[in-house]
């Protein structure tokens, strides 16, 4: 697409990445306008309904290893980290802060946090949480650690120290005063009060150690809901309003995310009146849309125009296990990439609210480039020709090769993944799909355990490098394909470590080109959108980062 999606109710990133997240910041706003931390002395809102909210069955709600749009919803809602992303402003706000200042290199950050927070059990959310939240992440001694997700402050001073347990103490941490949280980086990056937004680097209380489980199921939080006994896995999760709350209280008594099997039956659940909150299965689009109404904007469910098909900053690929035998070859992912035709899976399955992907940077995202990705589009007799080099066909047309094509088992996969078993057929590819449970399927891809698998990218914040750093730097838990390449790692480190914006933006397109030649995984789909309120929700916004706003939610008894 030749013109920027406007995301949100104004464009998300506005030329050079919105204004440089280095400048010192006297003050922060929250994202509705009022000083950040609110009025500790508000007084706590009373009554308020009870919202049913469908979810798939989360990976993790422990800010530990929160990774996943499902459990990221609810982690959300339980914590508040330094800092967020206003879409709306197109800016980062402070949320757990009041404000922070960066030195002029970007490689130390002073974040002024929220006087007299507590957490849900009474604790005080001081800068020791922050330490303790962030070295827990990283240190051995956590069960499990390092996190999958604990990559997002590995440029802080002293990271691979702690990974290799050779020290116990994060060096690049620090706490002068109560209210006073400090960080170094080993290199600069000034994107980092984006970082800050990531709930997984929210603070935790001294439970959070002492019993890993325990925390695991019920984690203790510093946001505005706090659980409601434990998660109960596979049924349901339930929240209730922190009256205790420092920021704004929200008007609803609470959140019961109710899990379900897949989108199909959480939507008859919707359609009979018994959840609020849903996904649209793809076959119901149009029906949704006559029905409900659509919002205007695309975020705002509002009486009569309930369903939302907002854009949003991410995309839907199709990762490939670049150490497989079959599939390191790169013509053969080449060939695949311009055997499938994402139009037609946009216009066919998703009624047009999907676009097809062009790139793994979606557009909106400063930096976006057209077409990048040279062979990201469809080109069937581009396909055939590549082939008939490298695996010419058979009297049957066939050429030998036997793909294994996975996915989750939920939402819409099934099919997009037989619209693409349809197209490689086409051009004389064999391939098998293999479903499974959510939670099953990403411990498949983190394993290496696949040929060609589905994935998702949601921005966890709305940058360059945060589509290329997690997915493609060498090692990290998101790099679900594989991939590395030393002189990309390269690259994308010193990318990251310009402090100018213009010219970090430019070098890391031209570590997106650079990968986009290495083709290692295969753009399908720009997401959008694709929920539905009820007729109980007066108001209820939903960011382009599918993050519900629950404390600002207005929704009839």
């Amino acid at each position: 697409m030749s013109d920027q999606i406007k995301i949100g109710r104004r464009t998300f990133l506005k030329g050079s990445a919105a204004a440089s997240a280095l400048l010192t910041l006297a003050a922060c706003k929250k994202e509705d306008g009022s000083a950040a931390g609110g009025d500790a002395t508000a007084q706590a809102a009373s009554g308020g309904a009870t919202v049913n909210y469908y979810i798939n069955n989360p990976v993790s709600i422990d800010p530990f290893n929160v990774q996943e749009d499902q459990g990221t919803q609810v982690c959300y809602q339980l914590f508040d980290s330094l800092t967020d992303y206003d879409y709306n402003a197109g800016e980062v706000v402070c949320k757990a802060c009041t404000s922070y200042d960066a030195n002029d290199d970007a490689t130390q950050f002073t974040f002024h946090l929220v006087e007299g927070a507590k957490f849900h059990n009474g604790d005080p959310v001081n800068a020791e949480a922050f330490v303790r939240g962030w070295t827990r992440l990283v240190d051995p001694k956590t069960t499990d650690a390092p996190s999958d997700v604990s990559y997002h402050i590995s440029m802080v001073k002293g990271y691979d120290e702690l990974v290799a347990g050779t020290t116990t103490e994060f060096a690049g941490l620090s706490a002068p005063d109560e209210n006073t949280f400090v960080v170094e980086l080993k290199e600069p990056y000034a994107d980092f009060p984006y970082v800050a937004t990531h709930p997984a680097l929210a603070p935790v209380p001294q439970a959070a150690l002492d019993d890993y489980q325990t925390y695991f199921l019920s984690p203790i939080g510093n946001g505005a809901f706090k659980m409601d006994g434990k998660w109960e896995d596979g049924q349901y999760i339930n929240l209730v309003r922190n009256d205790d709350y420092y920021g704004d209280k929200p008007s609803i008594a609470g959140i019961n995310f109710n899990i379900q099997k897949d989108v199909e039956t959480a939507y008859r659940e919707f359609q009979a009146g018994n959840l609020d909150f849903c996904d649209i299965p793809t076959a119901q689009i149009d029906e949704a849309k006559s029905t409900y109404g659509e919002s205007e904007d695309g975020y705002t469910v509002t009486p009569g125009a309930q369903a939302l098909f907002g854009e949003e900053p991410s995309l839907y690929y199709l990762t490939v296990n670049n150490t497989d035998e079959t599939m390191k070859d790169i013509n053969l992912r080449r060939a695949i990439s311009l055997a499938i035709n994402r139009q037609s899976i946009c216009d066919n399955i998703f009624m047009g609210v999907r676009a097809p992907a062009d790139n793994m940077i979606p557009p909106g995202i400063a930096g976006y480039e057209e077409g990048v990705w040279e062979y990201a589009h469809y080109d069937k007799d581009a396909a055939v020709k590549l082939l008939d080099e490298h695996y010419p066909a058979d009297a049957n047309g066939r050429r030998g090769v036997s793909i294994t094509l996975s996915f989750n088992s939920d939402g819409s996969h099934k099919e997009i993944m037989e619209h693409v078993q349809a197209d490689l057929d086409a051009v004389g590819l064999d391939v098998t799909l293999d479903s499974s449970e959510w939670a099953a399927y990403l411990d498949q891809l983190q394993n290496l355990e696949y040929q060609i698998g589905r994935l998702g990218w949601i921005a966890d914040y709305p940058i360059m490098d945060n589509f290329l750093y997690p997915m493609f730097y060498t090692g990290n838990g998101d790099n679900r394909s594989g991939f590395s390449d030393p002189e990309v790692d390269e690259a994308l480190l010193a990318a990251r470590q310009t402090v100018d914006d213009d010219e970090r933006i430019a070098n890391l397109q031209a570590v997106n080109k650079q990968i986009s030649e290495a083709f290692p995984v295969i753009p399908l789909l720009f997401y959008k959108h694709n929920f539905v309120g009820g007729e109980r929700i007066q108001e209820a916004y939903m960011d382009p980062a599918k993050k519900c706003h629950f404390e600002s939610m207005t929704v009839t008894e």
